[in-house]
C-alpha cells in the first residue's frame, strides 16, 4: 500500500509530468464504487458543464474520439447523400472520410500560402449548388481566418464546423475558437493540447444540432436532448417491455467515466499546458531569428497560436542546395529530436489518388458519384507547392530545458549550412 501512495506522490509531484494535476483523484473518485457523488454528478456531464462555462457555449456532447466528433457535426448539419462538404486540402484525411461516411462528396479548398490555413476566397469558388458545410480547420495551432469563412456561409446557407483539434484555447480576435462557428469539434489524442489518449468533445448554441449530435453519438436514444445524457433522462419506462427506445440512426460514440475523469483535470489546466506549447514556439522563432529560408507559419494580428505543432516552410533546397531530407539527418545528427513532415494534401493519399472508397462497396457507383470524384493534380497548387517544404517542430515538451536544448539545435544547424559546414553525406 505504501508503495501505491509513493507512487502516487511522484505522479503528482512531478513538474515535468504530464498527469500531475487532478486526474489522479479524479480517477480514484471515479472508480470509488462507493462515492455516491460521482454517481449524482458523473465526470462526463462535469467535463462537459465544464467546457460550457470555458467556451461560453450552451451545449457540449463528449465523445470516444475526434473522429466521431467530425461524423457527428456532419450528421446534425443534414449532410447526405450527394452533398458536399468543402475542407482544406491540407488538413487531417478524417474531415474528408466523415464526409464519405456520410455518403457525400469531398470538395478540396486551396490553403494560404502564409498561415497554411483554407483560404476563404477559394472556399467560395468551390461553392456549387450541392454544397452543405465547410470545415474550418485551425491548422497547427493557429486559428483560420473566420470572418470571411463566416460570412460566405451566410451568404449561400451553409454550416460551418470548426476543426479545433490542433487549436484549444486559440483566440480570433478576441474570441475563442470553437465558439464562433455552428459546431465545433475537440480532439483529446495523446498528442493533442489536452491528452486523455482518445477522446472528443462537440461545442454548439444550437439546439436542434446539440440533440441531433447527443442521439448521433448514443444510439438514436429518443430520450436524449443537447444538455442531458441518458443517465440524466431515463425515464421509469425504460424497464417496460413495450417502450422504444430508438428513433434516430446513431452509432456508439459516447465518452467513458474514466476518460472524462482524466479530461476534467486536463481541460483545469488547459491555460499553463497551451503557455508551455507558446514558449517553446517562442524558442524555436528565437533560433530563426535572420534565418531567411526556414519560414514560420505567419500569426496574423489578433491571432493567438497555440502551436499544437511549430510549422515552417523549409526554402533551403533552393538556398543552400541542401534538400529537406538532408537537413532532417543533419538536425538528428547534432542531437535533434526530429520533426515531422507536413500531411499530405488530402486528394493525393492512396484512398483519394486510386479512388479505393469506390472498391469498397460502400459507395454507390452511380451518378453523382462516379462523375464527383475527379482530384487532379494542380487542384490546389498552394497546398501541393507548401506541402512538401512543411517542417513541423515538436511543441508538447514538457520539461521546457528540452525544449530550450532542441531550438539551440536548430540555430547550431542554421548556422552550420548557412557557413557551408555540412556533408551532404548526413
Amino acid at each position: 500500500m505504501d508503495d501505491i501512495f509513493q507512487r502516487i506522490n511522484k505522479i503528482k509531484n512531478d513538474p515535468y509530468g504530464k498527469y500531475n494535476g487532478n486526474e489522479i483523484d479524479y480517477l480514484l473518485e471515479c472508480m470509488d464504487s462507493e462515492d455516491i457523488e460521482s454517481k449524482k454528478n458523473p465526470f462526463v456531464q462535469r467535463l462537459e458543464q465544464k467546457f460550457c462555462e470555458v467556451f461560453g457555449t450552451k451545449y457540449a456532447i463528449a465523445h470516444n474520439s475526434g473522429t466521431s466528433t467530425l461524423h457527428t457535426c456532419l450528421a446534425a448539419a443534414g449532410v447526405g447523400y450527394g452533398d458536399e462538404v468543402i475542407s482544406p486540402a491540407h488538413t487531417v484525411i478524417m474531415n474528408a472520410t466523415t464526409t464519405l461516411h456520410q455518403n457525400a462528396i469531398p470538395v478540396f479548398a486551396d490553403i494560404d500560402p502564409e498561415t497554411f490555413n483554407i483560404d476563404p476566397k477559394d472556399i467560395e469558388r468551390k461553392i456549387t449548388s450541392k454544397t452543405k458545410a465547410i470545415f474550418a480547420v485551425h491548422m497547427h495551432g493557429l486559428p483560420a481566418d473566420m470572418d470571411p469563412i463566416m460570412e460566405i456561409a451566410k451568404k449561400h446557407n451553409l454550416i460551418v464546423i470548426e476543426d479545433t483539434a490542433q487549436c484549444v484555447l486559440g483566440r480570433y480576435k478576441g474570441r475563442l475558437c470553437g465558439s464562433i462557428g455552428h459546431m465545433s469539434s475537440f480532439s483529446f489524442e495523446a498528442k493533442k493540447h489536452l491528452s486523455i489518449g482518445e477522446g472528443g468533445m462537440v461545442l454548439t448554441n444550437n439546439e436542434l444540432f446539440g440533440t441531433t449530435i447527443r442521439r448521433t453519438a448514443f444510439n438514436g436514444y429518443k430520450v436524449l436532448r443537447a444538455g442531458e445524457g441518458l443517465r440524466q433522462l431515463l425515464p421509469d419506462e425504460f424497464q417496460d417491455p413495450d417502450y422504444k427506445r430508438h428513433n434516430t440512426l446513431g452509432w456508439n460514440y459516447r465518452m467513458n467515466e474514466i476518460s472524462a475523469a482524466v479530461g476534467l483535470a486536463q481541460l483545469e489546466r488547459a491555460e499553463s499546458l497551451v503557455q508551455r506549447r507558446q514558449q517553446v514556439a517562442a524558442y524555436y522563432l528565437e533560433a530563426l531569428t535572420d534565418c531567411s529560408w526556414i519560414v514560420p507559419q505567419k500569426v496574423p494580428e489578433g491571432y493567438e497560436n497555440t502551436y499544437w505543432t511549430f510549422t515552417c516552410r523549409y526554402l533551403g533546397d533552393e538556398e543552400y542546395g541542401l534538400t529537406w531530407k538532408d537537413f532532417y539527418k543533419l538536425f538528428k545528427a547534432n542531437g535533434g529530436d526530429g520533426f515531422y513532415g507536413g500531411l499530405s494534401v488530402v486528394y493525393q493519399e492512396i484512398l483519394f489518388a486510386e479512388l479505393g472508397f469506390m472498391k469498397s462497396n460502400y459507395l454507390p457507383n452511380e451518378s453523382p458519384f462516379n462523375k464527383s470524384f475527379k482530384y487532379e493534380k494542380g487542384m490546389c497548387p498552394n497546398a501541393e507547392r507548401i506541402q512538401p517544404q512543411m517542417m513541423q517542430f515538436k511543441c508538447n515538451y514538457r520539461n521546457i530545458e528540452t525544449a530550450l536544448e532542441q531550438s539551440k539545435i536548430l540555430a547550431d544547424t542554421i548556422t552550420q549550412v548557412e557557413s557551408g559546414q555540412f556533408s551532404l553525406r548526413v
